[in-house]
């Protein structure tokens, strides 16, 4: 590795990561704090298992719908502004979920909310190839990611000292919840437009020989994507690779948001207290968030995709099964950890994975495409555990279903890529 590489990718990683993980760690917070303040909201106004369930997956309809629209956005206005857009929208919406009064209220705030942070995740995965060459991405996509276990490890011991303000100048301590976490995502928003260039040669920060090496790698790297024909949105959204890789991901999603919304109420259901709770739900993410990132780094190492997916999908799909047949606080805790190991595991090859075979021509439509559909699983697993929990009085063997499409989606990704050998880039020449 050449100098001027090395001080470009250390100069470039310094300055957008620690920005972005920040603002992927407070979405991830107002997306997912719903669990939190679950137990507390649906006690004062008399939610069933069902009806919080339906709640807080419907964020996952107004995602789904306005994902790929805002990702190509994205690409039309420019990343900053769109960035800063979506961060400082959705922040409203998540505060103001504080003031619901009812099942029908509760549900259109997350609809609201999701139809908001559509485009964020895509969208910063699109960006980062803006950046980041290839053989790095693996490693910088499992260190951006970090911020989702992150934003649980640090976030549920605030979550559940928030709650304890029960009462404070007449509010609820899930609606002190709601309004806290959503301030600094909005002034995170609002700083996104003094720090966020939208590409290299907006950089002033890096010197020119860096930014020209930058632009020449990176352009070398997209030259054969770059050449061919255009492809429509709607081609690139029915592409089988598409399809596969969003089959893939649903897994991995499911077991996530069914694990993230329902385990703070599992866990309290062994007779815990708010702190205690915090406490403890903020485990799995610390050994997740490790794991990630050694993943993430071992697949960049090896130079490796498919497997470092599926095995990850294995793992999650082992936790799974377990926490459905064993019980038991201690028990159930290394089951959860297990299943969000193999969960976020998964995070980082598989992007990489997802931006290899589209290619530069089809990434801005198709990496959206795969969020949106895999994040339906999101729509489904919070849900029918509330069904579950309602009819059996056990949340966990909602968990079942997606055992199934987790192993799916290992299969498939597997197939895929033996079934030619090397998959093409969408709009390359095959090879």
């Amino acid at each position: 590795m050449s100098d001027i590489e090395t001080s470009t990718m250390r100069r470039v990683t310094m300055r957008l990561l620690p920005f972005l993980m920040v603002g992927y760690f407070f979405a991830f917070v107002d997306r997912v704090n719903v669990g939190f303040a679950g137990k507390q909201m649906s006690a004062d106004l008399h939610f069933s298992g069902t009806v919080f369930g339906l709640g807080a997956s419907i964020f996952f309809l107004g995602y789904f719908i306005f994902e790929v629209p805002s990702n190509l956005a994205l690409v039309r206005v420019g990343a900053r502004l769109w960035i800063a857009r979506i961060m400082v929208s959705w922040g409203v919406l998540s505060g103001a979920t504080a003031f619901v009064t009812g099942p029908i209220s509760f549900q259109v705030m997350r609809f609201l909310l999701g139809c908001a942070e559509a485009g964020f995740f895509p969208g910063i995965i699109l960006y980062l190839t803006f950046w980041f060459p290839a053989a790095y991405r693996a490693k910088i996509v499992a260190t951006f990611m970090v911020a989702i276990p992150a934003s649980a490890f640090i976030g549920s011991p605030i979550s559940g000292a928030i709650l304890n303000m029960n009462g404070v100048a007449g509010l609820a301590g899930w609606q002190w919840l709601f309004l806290l976490e959503a301030i600094p995502t909005i002034l995170l928003g609002v700083f996104c437009l003094f720090w966020l260039p939208d590409g290299p040669a907006q950089a002033r920060w890096l010197p020119d020989a860096e930014r020209a090496w930058l632009s020449t790698r990176l352009a070398a790297e997209n030259k054969v994507a770059l050449a061919a024909p255009k492809i429509s949105a709607w081609r690139v959204m029915a592409d089988k690779r598409v399809l596969v890789l969003a089959l893939t991901y649903m897994g991995s999603s499911g077991a996530n948001y069914g694990i993230t919304f329902w385990q703070p109420q599992i866990i309290q259901n062994h007779g815990l207290t708010n702190i205690q709770t915090g406490l403890l739900n903020a485990l799995p993410y610390l050994v997740g968030s490790v794991a990630m990132v050694w993943w993430g780094r071992r697949s960049d190492r090896k130079r490796e995709r498919v497997w470092h997916t599926a095995i990850s999908l294995v793992v999650c799909a082992a936790g799974l099964t377990a926490c459905t047949v064993l019980s038991g606080l201690g028990t159930t805790m290394a089951t959860l950890t297990l299943s969000l190991v193999g969960a976020y595991m998964l995070k980082g090859p598989f992007w990489a994975l997802s931006s290899d075979w589209l290619g530069a021509a089809a990434a801005a439509a198709g990496l959206a495409q795969i969020n949106a559909i895999g994040n339906l699983s999101g729509l489904l697993a919070p849900w029918l555990i509330g069904v579950v929990m309602d009819a059996t009085g056990n949340p966990t063997l909602g968990l079942l279903p997606l055992v199934a499409i987790t192993l799916a989606g290992a299969a498939g990704v597997t197939l895929m890529s033996r079934s030619r050998g090397r998959v093409s880039a969408l709009g390359a020449p095959a090879e």
